[in-house]
């Protein structure tokens, strides 16, 4: 079975490359499923159902959120009734949505999939690592594949999770940096790790912004609305190929593509 994960696609720049690149790498790799990190989607926060429904339709599965997901207010009901889009598992109870769900993959085996967020340089939640590991267990009683969105800041935080959950799930792969690393591999009980998986958006910004506006920020310290930058974009994913019956990540592959569009 072939998973591919996408890094976080920001704006509509990323929604024009993924609708244009992901049907053919659907078709290349013959992928059973496809998660992306949907987070930064509408004008690069957050999600709408409209949006939602666009990248679903472009071939992916399960859309996973972050920290932003809440940026427009429709996404409460959205996340509430969607069970293919999530939000980060470790969201005190009460917030609207789920953080973990299984769909069936193109060949009918079950996989699940989980998001979490890290708590190093981000806001207090509940504890990620006590809780990806009870659910995960809890997931384990339905499939043996099991693939985490884990969308933290810092690079200790993510490794670290990923040797806690190492032998329990299929691949913890990272967000929300949109910097994709160079540290793919298989840990040893058979997890497929990556720090960050990248970004899905445009090519010649600051991590998908204006680099005007960022550079305005950095050089003044005043406050500046940031905006989509436009121009060519790139596409950043893994393909993840799994042993289905044991749940064991065999191979973990970066992808990296990017066009020469100045398309918004």
């Amino acid at each position: 079975m072939r998973i591919l994960v996408v890094g976080d696609i920001t704006g509509k720049p990323g929604r024009r490359i993924l609708k244009e690149t992901l049907p053919r790498l659907r078709r290349e790799h013959g992928l059973a499923l496809v998660i992306a990190n949907g987070e930064n989607a509408a004008a690069g926060a957050g999600i709408t159902a409209e949006i939602a429904e666009e990248i679903l339709a472009a071939g992916v599965d399960v859309i996973t959120g972050g920290n932003h997901i809440w940026h427009q207010r429709s996404a409460y009901e959205l996340l509430d009734s969607h069970t293919r889009i999530l939000r980060p598992l470790n969201f005190p109870p009460g917030a609207p949505g789920r953080g973990a769900t299984v769909v069936e993959s193109g060949g009918g085996a079950p996989v699940a999939v989980m998001n979490l967020q890290g708590r190093v340089f981000m806001q207090e939640l509940d504890d990620p690592f006590r809780a990806a590991r009870a659910e995960a267990e809890r997931l384990r009683d339905e499939t043996q594949v099991i693939i985490v969105d884990f969308h933290a800041e810092a690079t200790s935080e993510k490794i670290a999770l990923g040797w806690h959950l190492d032998g329990l799930v299929t691949a913890l792969v990272g967000t929300h940096t949109h910097v994709q690393t160079a540290d793919e591999r298989i840990l040893p009980g058979g997890t497929a790790y990556i720090t960050d998986v990248g970004m899905t958006g445009p090519r010649d910004g600051v991590i998908g912004m204006d680099r005007e506006i960022i550079l305005e920020r950095f050089l003044t310290q005043l406050p500046a609305r940031f905006e989509v930058a436009t121009g060519p974009a790139q596409f950043n994913a893994v393909l993840i190929d799994v042993d289905e019956q044991t749940g064991r990540a065999r191979s973990i592959t970066r992808i990296q593509e990017h066009d020469s569009q100045n398309a918004d």
